[in-house]
């Protein structure tokens, strides 16, 4: 292989690995952009959950600070009522 044959190779390698690293980062920065855009357009529905100052064992176990949904609508204002 000749000097000239050898740095064109060089070259040629040095070009594939920027390539490559580029679309890895391209990747990575689509990733997240998704998961930044799934985070802000979904709300999740209201679930039952562990009342603040609750009696015995719910005392002990951690829970929402404050629900985000209404104390009156939803699954958790159903649950709660039933117990």
């Amino acid at each position: 292989m000749t000097t000239a044959a050898a740095i064109g190779s060089a070259r040629k390698l040095k070009a594939l690995i920027w390539l490559a690293v580029v679309a890895v980062v391209l990747i990575v920065l689509a990733a997240n952009a998704h998961l930044v855009y799934v985070a802000v357009t979904s709300q999740p529905d209201c679930v039952a959950h562990r009342v603040p100052g609750g009696q015995g064992e719910e005392a002990a176990s951690f829970s929402a600070a404050e629900s985000a949904c209404s104390p009156t609508t939803g699954q958790a204002a159903a649950t709660r009522q039933s117990k």
